[in-house]
């Protein structure tokens, strides 16, 4: 039971500084029309997603109990990687469906935020895929696991952050800043992140 719970915190925060990541969309302030249109459109796109990765990580967080059941850890561990994997490629999906911004770089840029987010999403399905696979009855082999599992998710979140810190920068991440439903997207996770 002693090598479940810290690994199951590791997870926890790892997946909750990955839903930050992903809001990292929401920058400074800005004042280009066409960039804060396109910052709307994505923006818009991104708050029920933040939502969805907020719900994984709370429903994470409160199986990290020495207590928690491997069935039970596992069975919300594989729905979360699940929700994150759909809300990554649903992030993918509005960032394409946005175009190019706006700005310099702007089409590369969009590319490789969208080729990176759907990269993660398949590697969440991938991690769903694991966790599905751990030994339930082996509470030593279901800890191993779930440390195998969490080293994946800090490579997850690393990855995920440096293509969105890429679409962020300059004037983009200003307009996106300027987006209601980016900084309401960019309070959610700060709740589940406890």
């Amino acid at each position: 039971m002693e090598g479940g719970h810290p690994v199951k915190k590791k997870c926890a925060s790892v997946l909750c500084g990955g839903a930050v990541l992903v809001l990292a969309l929401s920058g400074c302030k800005g004042d280009t029309n066409k960039l804060d249109a396109w910052a709307k459109t994505v923006c818009d796109a991104v708050q029920p997603q933040a939502q969805k990765i907020g719900s994984a990580n709370t429903a994470i967080q409160q199986q990290t109990s020495d207590t928690s059941k491997p069935s039970d850890v596992q069975k919300t561990d594989s729905k979360a990687f699940q929700d994150m994997s759909d809300a990554y490629k649903a992030l993918a999906s509005a960032v394409d469906r946005a175009g190019p911004p706006p700005s310099d770089g702007g089409e590369k840029k969009q590319q490789d935020a969208v080729k990176e987010l759907n990269t993660t999403s398949a590697s969440y399905a991938g991690l769903k895929k694991q966790v599905d696979g751990l030994d339930t009855e082996d509470q030593a082999k279901f800890a191993d696991g779930l440390t195998g599992i969490a080293t994946r998710l800090q490579q997850l979140g690393k990855s995920g952050n440096d293509a969105l810190a890429k679409l962020e920068e300059g004037d983009l991440g200003k307009s996106m800043g300027k987006q209601q439903s980016c900084q309401k997207a960019s309070t959610a996770p700060s709740t589940a992140a406890g």
